[in-house]
């Protein structure tokens, strides 16, 4: 029988040996590599083709968000495992609408990342107790209101969302195309689309809203 083989990105080494340590315990599970941001995770995953990518949501360079998004467009067959300290409904609901197929809380990794990778390998779902009460909750909310599930950062494309986060980590322009390899002109010309899809139109209002939507943490 072929083993399950796991990715694991997070930006905290010492997180990364936990959880090594704990799934080279399963005879099933093999951790073929390691990721230290979302964009590493993005690129390994390129190159490892694991069966399930176990990663945090707020990482620098690339979200964990995003860096799902990337790898679910990638190869829809390979399942991502969201394992996070977060929460709360904005991250919940981003990470599962980018394809997610679980979502748990690292307080409870040494008991359920088991079960919840051999769930999501048989295609199944798998969340945190307290994660499926938001979700529900979320979900009788928008059905009582009548509302959609409309998220502002669906206005920008993925390339802006990646060009969002960066800024709002404080590189320049230029440092934000030496990392994507884009020019600065192209990179300018992001920047002017993001400030005028989310009506925001200085640096200060863009980290206070990619805070407020989990891309880079406070």
């Amino acid at each position: 029988m072929s083993k399950i083989r796991v990715l694991l990105a997070d930006d905290h080494t010492i997180v990364r040996q936990g959880l090594r340590a704990l799934l080279d315990s399963q005879e099933d599970i093999e951790v073929v590599g390691e990721a230290e941001d979302g964009r590493q995770a993005f690129e390994k995953t390129k190159e490892l083709i694991p069966d399930i990518v176990v990663i945090d949501i707020t990482m620098p360079n690339l979200n964990g968000i995003e860096a799902t998004r990337q790898i679910k467009k990638l190869s829809p067959e390979i399942k991502v495992l969201v394992l996070t300290v977060h929460d709360n409904e904005e991250y919940i609901h981003q990470i599962l609408q980018a394809g997610a197929s679980g979502y748990l809380l690292k307080e409870s990794a040494v008991t359920d990342l088991v079960s919840a990778i051999n769930a999501v390998k048989k295609g199944g779902i798998f969340l945190s107790p307290a994660i499926s009460k938001v979700v529900v909750k979320d979900y009788i909310r928008h059905a009582e209101e009548g509302t959609g599930d409309f998220d502002s950062l669906n206005v920008l494309t993925n390339r802006e969302r990646e060009v969002l986060q960066l800024i709002a980590e404080g590189h320049t322009n230029r440092e934000v195309a030496h990392l994507l390899k884009l020019s600065v002109k192209t990179v300018d010309v992001h920047r002017s689309h993001i400030m005028e899809k989310l009506n925001i139109h200085d640096v200060t209002g863009l980290v206070k809203y990619s805070i407020r939507k989990g891309l880079i943490k406070f």
